[in-house]
């Protein structure tokens, strides 16, 4: 019985966002500045977690401006809710002109020469809308490249579940974060060519290869597994910098890392993405998740 009620729960909620996602965008921010002051102010959703990091990853920051940066930060928080449920009903159109993607010639080059892709992103701006890559990339769509970003599945599977339909809205396949090397071996196997977004900026897992950087001014251990996987199969990796140049406008501008990852030096590329990472970040400070407990198990 109480599966049953909490399936129809969950068919209330689901109705209710897909009904949410009807609406433009200019009266979901208006929901969104709502959100903003329930969390913020009502809530107080991690605020906590996200004063200590802002304030030891900027410590010459004045007060004023951490808060100015806090505030912000929950702002983009409160619009990537709104933008995610949009994804249930937006566009490809409306999509395609609100997340812009530079230099894309790179990753058609690649992927047209048969060389698969590793795509290092992070948690910035509006990661939820970085499959639409797709659309910008419909001759290798069509060929039957596969795009595909990799996930850790949600204890909720009723959430799990809507997650995964909004991620796959435009035509890519997310991958189960355990499955991830057999994924791509079979890919390659199969002979097809691949780019696969991998949310490198977390702590690490347990079982990780212990890597230990300088980011942000403080000691972070951080994801080797991503280069590990990519050094096995060869590779090309790439950087996807987002950006956000106003409301409900995204970019992500392209960056090369390299060709071949098994070419390249243990950790290399690791240290580079962390690097750009890092200058992403310092560039716009609000756009980045800085709710999450990073440095949890960061040595002292």
């Amino acid at each position: 019985m109480g599966k049953i009620i909490g399936n129809i729960g969950f068919g209330i909620i689901t109705g209710f966002l897909y009904l949410l996602a009807l609406l433009p965008l200019n009266i979901l921010y208006i929901l969104a500045d709502f959100i903003y002051f329930l969390i913020y102010y009502i809530v107080g959703y991690r605020k906590k977690m996200v004063r200590t990091n802002l304030s030891q990853c900027f410590p010459d920051y004045p007060p004023q401006q951490l808060k100015h940066v806090e505030k912000q930060f929950y702002h983009n928080f409160a619009d990537y809710i709104v933008e995610t449920i949009k994804l249930l009903h937006i566009s490809d159109k409306q999509m395609k002109r609100r997340m812009v993607f530079e230099n894309l010639d790179i990753i058609c080059d690649l992927l047209d020469n048969g060389k698969s892709i590793i795509a290092y992103f992070a948690h910035t701006g509006n990661w939820e809308w970085a499959p639409s890559i797709t659309l910008g990339c419909q001759q290798q769509v069509a060929r039957g490249d596969m795009f595909a970003q990799i996930y850790r599945p949600l204890r909720n599977q009723h959430f799990d579940r809507l997650m995964l339909k909004i991620r796959s809205r435009f035509g890519s396949v997310s991958i189960a974060k355990k499955v991830a090397l057999r994924t791509l071996l079979t890919a390659r196997r199969d002979g097809v060519v691949s780019i696969t977004g991998f949310m490198s900026d977390q702590k690490p897992s347990h079982g990780d290869t212990v890597h230990i950087i300088d980011f942000l001014g403080r000691p972070t251990p951080v994801i080797t597994g991503t280069e590990t996987l990519g050094r096995r199969l060869g590779m090309a990796a790439v950087y996807w910098d987002m950006s956000k140049p106003r409301r409900g406008h995204y970019k992500i501008t392209v960056k090369l890392l390299t060709d071949d990852m098994s070419q390249t030096e243990p950790m290399e590329i690791t240290d580079c993405y962390f690097k750009m990472l890092e200058e992403s970040i310092r560039n716009n400070p609000a756009i980045w998740l800085w709710s999450h407990n990073r440095w949890k198990n960061a040595p002292i």
